[in-house]
């Protein structure tokens, strides 16, 4: 890909912005940055890219710069419908995303993970699997650092692991993982996207460029994901905790089973440390695209019995009193707080914060079965209490902390505590981390 002397246009300059911006202009490329924020709130950004002759536009998005560019680079965070964007794309200028364009600077195998819930912690098993397996790899993408710091690093790496967002794909025109996976589909980002399908058609992008001599690692037990795979080109690989499978990966009577072109290798999971049912999935998925891109079994296997818990995903507080105090915060929207419901019985539910649009429907089955109280916070509460509050025990609460007082005093011993919001944090705090923090400096004061 030819970028010395083209003029390129870095739209959004967060953290992603940034690193393309620093990329390009290291290739010889003339850069402009475009971002609506002031030049005071992005000084920070700016201190990044001192050492670089790059261009500025703030504060506004100038329609012309954007139909003169040679190659217009998108942030994630940037809408697909911008005007500007659109009118760039009439005028036949080539736009991708961040993803695209370190694709082509990538010489490895690349794994690339999507899906609505479990992306990070099953980037992070696989990355790990990798690395203790001997090989030579770079994790990054929606997780931690960008897809094109390693196109920058001039390191050769062996293998890459990427979390890839909806919004990552977008872009997209030539990204082709060697293995892809799809690990589950619920409603999620409708304040982004028109309507679910459309959601749901960003996240079948991943893969959309790949082979008969790739693999895509597709979750039987998903009703949405087992349907639109079937018409995709690469080699179809499942995995399953509910169906004995002849060639995919699969969880039965305490043991998973991989099985692929006649092999079979069994790994029991009485001793992993990584619990919930939505672990195993994500185990299983790491697992599949391990041992598919050549990990040995018995290292890999050594790093699922060893892997802890990422943060803020059902992390175990504390108990108290005979109750136990789980706080997932992450759980930013309904599919991942199913998975968090069908791990526990006996549970007050503390939910809530910024309604993201969907439809809070597929969780009245496991509140009515498991939830004894439900704690509601935040600006949902309403709209929560009207679809899920006849089911159970309803209550509401001004803040967080007041939410972890009242489960205190009503919670029976032997019950668990559960902060699974449902809902984006924005409402109330900064981030789902600060979230995370307020529900455990709570618990910890009880």
């Amino acid at each position: 890909m030819q970028i010395k002397d083209k003029n390129i246009l870095v739209v959004g300059l967060a953290k992603t912005g940034v690193a393309c911006a620093r990329f390009l202009a290291a290739q010889g490329a003339r850069v402009t940055v475009t971002d609506m924020r002031s030049k005071t709130a992005l000084a920070g950004q700016f201190a990044e890219l001192a050492e670089f002759n790059i261009s500025q536009e703030l504060e506004r998005h100038n329609e012309a710069t954007f139909l003169t560019s040679d190659l217009i680079v998108v942030s994630p965070g940037v809408p697909m419908d911008l005007p500007q964007l659109a009118s760039a794309q009439h005028a036949g200028v080539e736009i991708i995303s961040e993803i695209e364009l370190a694709a082509r600077f990538i010489d490895a195998p690349l794994a690339a993970i999507t899906g609505t819930n479990g992306k990070t912690t099953t980037t992070s098993i696989l990355g790990t699997i990798f690395k203790h397996n001997g090989y030579h790899t770079f994790v990054g993408g929606n997780i931690g650092t960008p897809l094109i710091e390693l196109a920058a690093s001039h390191q050769i790496w062996d293998q890459v692991v990427a979390e890839i967002s909806s919004f990552q794909l977008e872009w997209i025109t030539s990204f082709r993982p060697t293995v892809a996976a799809l690990l589950n589909l619920s409603e999620d980002h409708l304040d982004r996207y028109p309507d679910y399908q459309a959601y749901i058609d960003a996240k079948l992008r991943i893969f959309e460029n790949q082979t008969d001599d790739d693999f895509a690692v597709v979750n039987r037990d998903d009703p949405l994901v087992w349907q639109h795979a079937q018409n995709l080109t690469a080699q179809l690989f499942p995995f399953s905790r509910k169906i004995e499978l002849d060639e995919g990966i699969f969880s039965k009577d305490g043991v998973i089973t991989y099985r692929h072109n006649g092999h079979e290798e069994c790994f029991p999971t009485a001793a992993i440390r990584l619990q919930g049912v939505h672990n195993l999935e994500n185990i299983m998925a790491a697992v599949a695209c391990a041992l598919l891109l050549g990990c040995r079994p018995d290292e890999t296997f050594e790093t699922i019995l060893c892997f802890e818990s990422l943060h803020h995903r059902m992390e175990f507080v504390r108990d108290v009193n005979g109750v136990s105090y789980y706080e997932d915060s992450k759980a930013t929207n309904v599919g991942s707080v199913e998975k968090a419901l069908e791990s526990f019985s006996a549970i007050t539910l503390i939910a809530g914060g910024k309604d993201k649009g969907g439809s809070y429907a597929p969780l009245v089955p496991l509140v009515g079965e498991r939830v004894q109280h439900l704690i509601l916070i935040g600006e949902a509460a309403e709209r929560m209490e009207l679809e899920l509050g006849r089911l159970t025990d309803t209550r509401r609460a001004k803040t967080l902390e007041d939410a972890v007082h009242i489960a205190a005093e009503i919670t029976a011993p032997g019950g668990t505590v559960l902060m699974s919001p449902a809902c984006s944090s924005f409402d109330m705090f900064k981030d789902y981390e600060e979230r995370a923090q307020r529900f455990i400096a709570a618990v910890k004061a009880l």
